[in-house]
């Protein structure tokens, strides 16, 4: 399977409606979506095309092919209206890949020993091999911190690959 990672949207319509596009005319078959739907936080500046009801739209189109997990921003009133189901943190198989999905923000109280973690929450993009499992954020797609691109990711069979919006590959690790 081919799937998409994405983390930390935060409401910006423009990049969910890239996102969603991009996983159209890419025949990928799911998105994997590392939390941090809908609101900006507190923390954050609001992106420019800060838009939640479009990215509620765009996104419960896909609902069928989204994997959730909640990031710190995600409350309770978005399961009211995204039309799939959230998950705090998740562990499955991923192309034969035993993987640990998670927002990111409680990721060091984590004591498993996947192949692969999937995370976000710094909103940089991070590709990095720690006791043979690889720790892999695919960035945000929105807010990008630390000067880093607007950025996602691609996972077919067993290659891992960070993209910016441009379609450049940024980093790239095969298992």
């Amino acid at each position: 399977m081919r799937y998409l990672i994405v983390s930390d949207i935060h409401g910006d319509a423009y990049s969910t409606k890239f996102i969603c596009d991009y996983f159209k005319n890419n025949k990928l078959d799911q998105i994997l979506l590392l939390g941090d739907v809908l609101y900006h936080g507190p923390r954050n500046d609001l992106p420019k095309d800060y838009n939640p009801k479009e990215c509620i739209k765009l996104l419960n189109e896909l609902a069928d092919k989204i994997i959730w997990i909640r990031g710190n921003c995600d409350a309770e009133v978005d399961e009211m209206v995204l039309n799939f189901k959230v998950n705090e943190k998740i562990d499955l198989v991923l192309n034969k890949i035993n993987a640990h999905l998670e927002h990111g923000h409680h990721l060091d109280e984590y004591k498993g020993n996947p192949d692969l973690v999937l995370y976000g929450h710094t909103h940089i993009p991070e590709c990095a091999l720690h006791n043979k499992t690889l720790y892999f954020n695919p960035g945000s797609i929105s807010l990008p911190k630390n000067n880093t691109k607007k950025s996602f990711a691609i996972l077919d069979d067993r290659n891992i690959s960070l993209y910016d919006m441009d379609g450049n590959i940024l980093d790239n690790f095969s298992f």
